[in-house]
């Protein structure tokens, strides 16, 4: 085998990893960016929640906890 066969076989396996390892970045690259629109939402859901939990504790004071209610 002469230094140009081989040195051509090296350079045609590292543009193979090279492929290989491009489409595996995209892949992550594109789990990343979901995985962060996911947490994007959930954030925005707490938020929700936070304010809907501390809008019914502030309704809920003005009522004593242990009288029965009206229909009683």
């Amino acid at each position: 085998m002469t230094d140009d066969t081989r040195l051509s076989e090296r350079i045609d396996a590292l543009e193979a990893r090279i492929a290989y390892q491009d489409d595996t970045i995209e892949t992550l690259n594109q789990t990343v960016t979901a995985q962060w629109q996911q947490i994007d939402a959930l954030r925005r859901l707490m938020a929700e929640l936070g304010d809907r939990l501390r809008d019914a504790e502030s309704n809920s004071r003005g009522v004593p906890a242990n009288e029965p209610p009206p229909h009683y």
